[in-house]
């Protein structure tokens, strides 16, 4: 089959799922170029993905990392913004209305509590309880063992559910 063809299905059945990823990852920001960007990833290296794992787990393998590039990213404009005596200023991020996320208000707290976890505990709720994806393709996407997988999913939902004082139900 085409490489095309190949990462356009690949495109259909999981660019809703790289999508929530990074929101849960990284917060109300444009994500969009990065759920394109793991395709482009993809696409570029459809070459070496081994057909031992699934294209589902590689895909999230691709999305950890970028989203780790992103933090970097934004840590390092951070700083700079730091830095005093710039010639010249960048523009004011504030978001404006179209930008932010349209969520039910009965979501925001369970968000806002999932923004507020360190980055494994995100990656493994968002993979095993938002996207419903199996312990094995959770392990293989992080780079885990099964049995670290299940440890810390089980830690990251009680951490979760202490943050939202007992309002959380599985």
């Amino acid at each position: 089959m085409d490489k095309e063809k190949i990462i356009t299905d690949w495109f259909y059945q999981y660019s809703d799922e790289m999508y929530n990823f990074f929101i849960y990852r990284l917060g109300n920001t444009d994500v969009e170029d990065l759920v394109q960007e793991v395709f482009i990833r993809a696409m570029k290296g459809i070459e070496t993905f081994q057909e031992n794992s699934s294209p589902r787990t590689w895909l999230y393998s691709i999305a950890k990392n970028l989203a780790v590039d992103e933090v970097r990213r934004r840590n390092r404009k951070k700083w700079k913004s730091l830095i005093p005596f710039r010639a010249h200023h960048e523009p004011n991020t504030v978001e404006t209305p179209e930008q932010l996320l349209q969520l039910k208000e009965e979501h925001n707290e369970l968000y806002e509590a999932i923004l507020s976890l360190k980055a494994s505990y995100r990656d493994v709720l968002i993979m095993r309880g938002i996207n419903v994806c199996s312990v094995q393709e959770t392990a293989e996407a992080l780079g885990w063992s099964e049995s670290k997988t299940r440890s810390t999913y089980y830690r990251s939902k009680k951490a979760l559910k202490k943050r939202l004082g007992g309002k959380f139900h599985e």
